[in-house]
């Protein structure tokens, strides 16, 4: 989401290089606090809550993360950053991780010299109108201004989606999704677009959310996850082994209101492993016999997180679709634990 295309690329992936050098995981300990980067502000992935509390789906990752290697998931320092700043922060250490509805692409990976660690929500680049425009499909657009988060991927589908079907448009450029919302509902544009999730996310929070309508096109693929730095593959494993333990651990039945009991040892070699109540798992990463269980304790399995933030029962209202288990015909998929 808000998809930051690579600028400056020499100098960020040299800053990547050398904070990788320093060995993140150590880091972490030492300073017994996760720097975790996430955005501005979007309701149901990252936001404060009325206590100021970060909370949300991406917040969920963060505080799983802090909880396997900590031990507390109160470790966390929450850093927002923007679609032009993240980069940046992860590049030169600011932050040890970033759970910012990034879009896994070629460039960040090969030449901004970061690494994603898996994809925690599949979603693709769409277009919300007010219902009153009247118009019900994407390629009905032509001439409309459209409030775009600058220097993104969504920047660079969007043009190549009206090129490809020869109508036009004028961009008007915003810096974070707290300004689209609001140039959005002033008129300023007659469009906005971003990741579906961002604009499900967007729409929930306006006074009246039905007279918006999210066009029908999704016009790209955006694999959402967190990464790290390239070149510090121990952390790298650490945060890639979390966000696996809440997808495996729903595809094995294990919940936050079955966690003690499994804990105590099953008939399910795959979740004593996973438990932390056979084989030395966590000794490979570095981390506790009950890593893992530490990380289910915060919020429960992928299911409950997704549940819980941004699912059906939530006013965001986000089906599972393409993130339900492979099992139930989604794309979700944890390696073994062994």
């Amino acid at each position: 989401m808000n998809n930051s295309v690579f600028f400056g690329a020499l100098t960020v992936a040299g800053l990547a290089a050398g904070a990788a050098a320093a060995g993140t995981l150590d880091d972490v300990k030492a300073r017994d606090k996760l720097n975790c980067g996430v955005t501005t502000g979007l309701v149901g992935f990252a936001a404060p809550n009325a206590n100021g509390e970060w909370e949300g789906f991406d917040v969920a990752i963060c505080r799983a993360v802090a909880a396997a290697v900590l031990g507390d998931p109160t470790k966390v320092e929450f850093v927002p950053t923007t679609g032009k700043t993240r980069f940046t922060a992860l590049a030169s250490g600011e932050i040890d991780l970033l759970a910012r509805n990034t879009t896994w692409t070629f460039s960040r990976d090969v030449d901004l010299k970061f690494e994603f660690v898996g994809v925690n929500y599949y979603d693709g680049q769409g277009f919300m109108v007010p219902k009153e425009l009247g118009v019900s499909s994407a390629k009905e657009l032509d001439g409309a201004t459209v409030c775009i988060q600058t220097g993104t991927t969504t920047e660079l589908n969007l043009a190549d989606f009206f090129r490809s079907n020869n109508i036009s448009y004028e961009p008007v450029p915003i810096e974070t999704n707290a300004e689209a919302q609001q140039q959005y509902l002033a008129g300023a544009c007659d469009v906005y677009t971003t990741d579906a999730s961002g604009l499900a996310a967007t729409r929930a929070t306006f006074d009246d959310p039905t007279a918006h309508a999210v066009l029908p096109e999704i016009i790209s693929k955006e694999p959402l996850g967190p990464l790290v730095r390239h070149g510090d593959s121990e952390w790298g494993d650490v945060a890639r082994w979390t966000l696996n333990a809440l997808i495996a651990a729903e595809e094995l039945g294990v919940t936050s209101a079955n966690l003690s009991e499994m804990a105590s040892g099953t008939g399910n070699p795959e979740i004593n492993r996973l438990l932390g109540t056979e084989g030395n798992l966590g000794e490979m990463l570095g981390l506790e016999a009950d890593w893992a269980l530490k990380a289910l304790s915060v919020g429960g399995n992928y299911g409950e997180v997704f549940a819980k933030n941004i699912g059906e029962d939530t006013p965001i209202g986000l089906a599972r679709g393409l993130n339900a288990q492979w099992t139930n015909g989604g794309l979700l998929y944890a390696p073994p634990f062994r």
